[in-house]
């Protein structure tokens, strides 16, 4: 049963579109609570790899993800993410992690599992929460919903500079392959594809800065309140 919230503000996109980063700000303004369901599915994937499940298989993918004690909570502004009593947060933005994470996100179970975990977030407090299908299956009935998009060029291009934050340096031109072939699994898997929801508000960021996109997405918020 789909949660019957809705002062949700629903952001879906491809990678590198800037919906983490534009979703947490837009949240701190609104003072809602942010919901980062990519780190959900990251989190499942680090799960799944440490406990040495077979990613190939649907059916161990949505067992093992089932045993997954995940906590996220927000310190100082900034996300955290637990497994038990560790924190995984910056173990699950890996490149590896990245790589794989496709293998979980097409798995029914898994999603299932995560979505239910999604609503009842949801269902606490208003929420701005973003991913792939938020206004499309986990929140169908969210008040706002913002499809944010972006090149492909800008997109490597960010996500680039972010791992270069981390030190971790990558070829571009690999990188940039690498979010292409996720931008076509992510639209053609048969399980919850990324598509944008018929009455979302899209929001190109190519060539708007960060406090352009947040400020666009809060008076969207705002001017449909």
């Amino acid at each position: 049963m789909c949660s019957q919230i809705t002062e949700i503000v629903a952001i879906d996109g491809p990678v590198g579109a800037g919906k983490s980063s534009v979703g947490r700000r837009v949240a701190e303004i609104l003072g809602f609570a942010y919901l980062d369901t990519g780190a959900m599915y990251r989190a499942a994937t680090w799960w799944a790899i440490e406990n040495g499940a077979d990613l190939d298989a649907p059916e161990a993918l949505a067992a093992i993800t089932q045993l997954m004690p995940l906590h996220m909570t927000d310190h100082n502004g900034e996300l955290r993410v637990f497994v038990g009593s560790q924190d995984i947060t910056e173990a699950i933005r890996t490149p590896e992690i990245t790589r794989q994470i496709y293998k979980l996100d097409h798995v029914a179970g898994v999603r299932d599992h995560l979505v239910t975990l999604q609503r009842a977030f949801g269902a606490q407090q208003p929420t701005v929460a973003d991913g792939r299908d938020m206004g499309t299956v986990v929140f169908p009935k969210a008040r706002w919903k913002v499809y944010l998009d972006a090149s492909l060029e800008e997109r490597a291009r960010r996500r680039a500079a972010q791992l270069a934050e981390k030190g971790v340096h990558v070829d571009l031109a690999a990188l940039r392959k690498e979010i292409e072939d996720r931008d076509r699994k992510s639209m053609t898997r048969a399980v919850s594809p990324l598509r944008k929801a018929p009455e979302a508000r899209v929001l190109d960021t190519t060539r708007l800065t960060f406090d352009q996109a947040v400020d666009a997405i809060v008076g969207f918020v705002r001017e449909a309140s």
